[in-house]
């Protein structure tokens, strides 16, 4: 721990707001719902961008969002069980529907692996 505290750096245990953030959405009947993602590990968590750009970035530019302060995205996900905020992630896995399409344009059998017999 550092014997000199300066007010301009808070602690890294500290939870500094972020700002606004661009939280992205599903469109539903009359209203947006949040779209809620899970970490490498399997826990849920809600997603945050400081920006659109970093956004479009990880989950294109047809994502839509809104925009939401750190508490009120941390207050819209306490109740469905989600504690975690993820801000700005930038790995992010295949869309599923690329990876089935792919597989249906294969022929039946076809695995995309070679065996060699001994």
């Amino acid at each position: 721990m550092c014997l000199f505290l300066y007010d301009d750096d808070p602690e890294p245990e500290e939870q500094v707001p972020a700002g606004p953030l661009c939280v992205p959405v599903r469109p539903g009947p009359g209203r947006a719902a949040l779209r809620l993602f899970r970490t490498p590990l399997g826990a849920r968590t809600a997603v945050g961008f400081t920006s659109p750009a970093l956004l479009a970035a990880a989950l294109g530019t047809e994502q839509p969002w809104i925009v939401l302060s750190e508490p009120a995205l941390r207050a819209m996900a306490e109740p469905l069980g989600v504690t975690r905020l993820t801000l700005d992630p930038t790995l992010t896995a295949p869309a599923v529907r690329a990876a089935v399409e792919n597989r249906s344009a294969a022929p039946l059998g076809a695995t995309g692996t070679t065996t060699r017999a001994a």
